[in-house]
């Protein structure tokens, strides 16, 4: 077991050195990291190009990190080469904060340009701001039009709740297609808890309320699109293709996604497709979460990353990247534009993401954040995969061991 251990360590320790060593820090050059697929790293290669030619006394260094990104990310800062300017979500950024990892940026840029539920993300307790805003994610369906068209079922303006959700899926479901996506993902799930007036963390994040009659009763009714319904497929109907690839394929009605999902869409689906809010009755507020450009504490070029933050988060850099379908854009002047985009590209009902703002709150998350998601997928799983009833799952052992998170 020691042996075993000491490897560990030597491997760990290698790795860091290996980190170390590729990313050899240079007072003159601006280091910058991001996650991305292809098409938005193009597009961030243009928007850094174009940065250096209006200050050509500033070099970027492109640090492209498309798996095991926060994994990496932690290595960088551990071994003191962090990159000056990082790309952050809401659901790790607090984990930052809390270390003093992270530069606060309240005073470096104007609130009043950008939509004031993605700014809520990036605040810690006293409200200040820790990174400027790229974009704000909200889950909207996506349906196939051609399918709700062969079963005659007209989508509403909007859904009721999740349980008349249930009933469109019903409708639509036959031998060659399901209603909806299943995923374990909290991403997802979480939603038919927040539909549900529920939860798994409360809005104050200092109860963990998974165990509430509501937050049961939706990843019941999540659990039997699967086992009693069967209008969502299993994970061994779903087998090595992803939901995604299943709604291009026409063998999903409907899917929950993120605006990400965009681009894909559009450049594969061969059937009409267009988007619908997420069901939120009786006042009950979904979820947002962001994406954004934050600054190391200890970067050593912290006036030129304030210049290189500023461009990103601009109108003309924004706008780069909604135009590419990939992203919800956080920029009050951008947004507006984005709404009221009038090309023939679906999707055409895009005041939905506008509809979307105004019934929904910042996911709640703290530093543990991600080791409480790892335990909800874990449970969640248990669940849905073993059709297991989720107040014997989600038990007082569970919940104990999420409220020592908190």
């Amino acid at each position: 077991m020691k042996k075993t251990v000491c490897i560990i360590i030597v491997i760990f320790c290698f790795a860091l050195m290996i980190l170390a060593c590729n990313f050899k820090r240079e007072e003159n050059i601006l280091r910058f990291s991001s996650w991305g697929s292809q098409s938005e790293v193009k597009i961030l290669e243009e928007v850094i190009e174009d940065f250096e030619k209006d200050n050509p006394e500033i070099k970027v260094e492109f640090i492209h990190i498309p798996q095991n990104y926060y994994q990496k990310l932690h290595l960088l800062f551990a071994a003191d080469m962090a990159p000056d300017v990082l790309f952050i979500n809401n659901q790790y950024i607090q984990m930052y904060i809390e270390a003093g990892l992270l530069e606060n940026i309240s005073d470096y840029f104007d609130k009043n340009e950008y939509i004031s539920e993605a700014l809520e993300t990036f605040k810690d307790s006293k409200g200040n701001i820790y990174a400027i805003p790229r974009d704000i994610s909200n889950l909207v369906l996506y349906y196939n039009k051609d399918v709700f068209k062969k079963h005659k079922v007209k989508i509403p303006e909007s859904i009721k709740d999740i349980f008349q959700l249930r009933d469109i899926a019903i409708k639509v479901t036959d031998k060659t297609h399901w209603g909806i996506n299943y995923e374990p993902d909290p991403l997802v799930w979480l939603y038919f808890l927040a539909s549900n007036s529920a939860g798994v963390i409360s809005d104050d994040k200092k109860e963990i309320i998974v165990q509430s009659d509501k937050s049961i009763s939706a990843l019941n009714l999540y659990k039997d699109f699967i086992h009693k319904y069967k209008i969502a497929p299993s994970k061994a109907q779903i087998g090595s293709k992803t939901t995604a690839q299943m709604f291009i394929n026409s063998e999903l009605a409907m899917y929950i996604g993120g605006r990400w999902m965009v681009p894909k869409f559009r450049q594969t689906a061969d059937f009409k497709w267009d988007i619908i809010q997420f069901p939120a009755p009786n006042n009950s507020r979904l979820y947002s979460d962001a994406s954004g450009w934050a600054i190391s504490k200890k970067s050593k070029n912290k006036e030129a990353a304030v210049t290189f933050i500023r461009y990103l988060s601009s109108k003309k850099s924004i706008d780069e990247f909604t135009k590419s379908g990939l992203i919800i854009p956080a920029r009050v002047d951008s947004f507006d534009d984005f709404i009221s985009d009038k090309s023939n590209e679906s999707p055409h009902n895009l005041k939905v993401y506008s509809r979307m703002l105004k019934v929904s709150k910042p996911t709640p998350v703290n530093k543990n954040y991600s080791v409480i998601n790892d335990i909800l997928k874990e449970k969640a799983q248990d669940i849905f995969d073993s059709n297991k009833n989720a107040q014997d799952v989600f038990n007082d052992k569970t919940v104990k061991q999420l409220e020592s998170l908190l």
